[in-house]
């Protein structure tokens, strides 16, 4: 008994307290790309569980007897915590410890995968998924922060171009996964994965993560009211974008006045606040606000067409697995032009590549609403990807070197946040143009949509990072 609690106490302070790293980290000369590595797996895992359930939904609410309408919560209530958590969370890692809150992240996302797997109801279910959105969120807020704090100037848009890479081929990867393990599996398989990768990315985040550092900390109270309101605005905008088709005009005006009324409440008081959750002069910056912009143009087209393309080329009568083959061009697309245009993001040519990236990704789009046939589809999703991986670094890059390293967290977490609202924006656009007019207005709506965040790139300011 005695040695049972001492144990439990041990653990405790595991969870409570940031590990040093081995010595034969710290002074390994790749010692920021070990860093940079550990992230990658929980900016994979948190994106591809926001995306791999969907293509399960159907075998969810038919092997837990539920209506399809209950069912969808279940990708709803994951994406629902990531946007209202996502900066309270960064903020909170910039005060208690990046480190920490990142390790810490894995133990909650993998417990609430298990409790997925396990869920005998589909009310479990949703506890459970809110639970894994939570540790998502722990990791995701963290991410691109850690990266900062690591890499040196010099090097930083090719890291974060690498940490943009995995986390938008895990959204990309999603349906594709999700639908192989089905095969293999069911349901539960889904679930069940996370398990031994949470186990490598909780170990990988232990030894190679630095300990924050004193001058990395900001102490002082949290902003709960910030807090409230910036997930009162978050939450209902994205009640509002993916329940589009079928809310009631009633409904929907009083989710859009939720959502404009806490937006407005929210810049009033962290503007007012001594120690805001968020700086609204760091916001407001142009290569910050205009960034933000368009990663949440970004992924609403590459989660937009995702999610429309399935639906069309199963009207079509292809094959699941064909299906799957077939899509997986966009991500490998992706992840060989993003490596690529991350050594190119902190150079003067930035603004120009984000700007050129997302007009090719409109191209990609284009080509496939206007080409029928496999060979069109094939072309378009290599272009879309090409031009979504080019964007990416440079925008992640210009976003981050704008914000002074102590608020590196919570710039994350907003980026991240803003991320999942582009998300479930392109699921409401697509859905509602698909289902409407058909494919090609949906993708041309896309399209449409990443021109507009090049054109915000074209007047963001951005400009390549200092050097030291």
């Amino acid at each position: 008994m005695e040695q049972t609690i001492a144990d439990a106490r041990s653990w405790r302070r595991l969870l409570a307290s940031e590990a040093r790293r081995p010595e034969w980290v710290r002074e390994n000369p790749n010692a920021p790309w070990f860093v940079v590595a550990s992230v990658c797996v929980g900016a994979f895992m948190g994106q591809l569980d926001a995306s791999i359930v969907t293509v399960a939904l159907p075998r969810i609410a038919a092997g837990l007897h539920t209506s399809t309408t209950t069912v969808e919560w279940v990708s709803l209530s994951y994406l629902l915590v990531l946007v209202c958590a996502l900066a309270t969370v960064g903020r909170l890692a910039d005060r208690l410890g990046r480190k920490l809150l990142y390790v810490d992240g894995f133990v909650v996302f993998t417990v609430g995968s298990l409790l997925c797997a396990l869920a005998p109801t589909v009310g479990w279910l949703i506890a459970a998924r809110v639970l894994q959105g939570l540790g998502a969120a722990m990791l995701q807020a963290n991410s691109v922060a850690l990266i900062r704090i690591a890499m040196p100037d010099a090097s930083l848009g090719r890291a974060i171009g690498v940490q943009g890479t995995a986390q938008a081929l895990g959204l990309a990867l999603g349906p594709v996964i999700g639908g192989a393990l089905l095969s293999l599996g069911g349901w539960r398989l889904l679930f069940l994965v996370n398990a031994p990768a949470g186990a490598i990315g909780l170990i990988l985040g232990w030894l190679l993560l630095p300990r924050s550092r004193p001058g990395d900390a900001q102490p002082g109270r949290l902003d709960i009211s910030g807090a409230v309101l910036l997930a009162g605005a978050g939450g209902a905008a994205l009640l509002l974008l993916s329940f589009v088709r079928r809310l009631a005009a009633p409904t929907a005006i009083a989710f859009a006045v939720v959502s404009i009324a806490c937006s407005a409440a929210f810049v009033l008081a962290e503007r007012r606040a001594r120690e805001p959750l968020v700086d609204m002069r760091l916001v407001s910056q142009r290569p910050v606000g205009f960034g933000l912009a368009g990663a949440l143009a970004s992924f609403a087209v590459i989660f937009g067409a995702l999610f429309a393309l399935p639906f069309h080329l199963a009207a079509e009568h292809v094959s699941p697995g064909l299906t799957g083959l077939e899509l997986a061009v966009l991500p490998v697309a992706l992840g060989l032009s993003a490596p690529i245009a991350g050594r190119h993001a902190s150079m003067p040519v930035a603004r120009g590549l984000m700007a050129t990236s997302l007009a090719v990704a409109a191209a990609g789009l284009a080509i496939i609403a206007t080409w029928h046939g496999t060979l069109g589809l094939l072309a378009g999703l290599a272009v879309t990807g090409a031009g979504i991986g080019g964007f990416v670094p440079a925008n992640n890059a210009s976003i981050m070197s704008s914000a002074p390293r102590s608020s590196a967290g919570v710039l994350s977490g907003v980026l991240n946040m803003t991320r999942a609202l582009g998300t479930a924006l392109g699921v409401a656009l697509a859905s509602l143009l698909y289902r409407s007019a058909g494919l090609t207005p949906c993708l041309l709506a896309l399209a449409g949509v990443a021109l507009l965040g090049s054109a915000a790139a074209l007047v963001s300011g951005a400009r390549q990072p200092p050097r030291r």
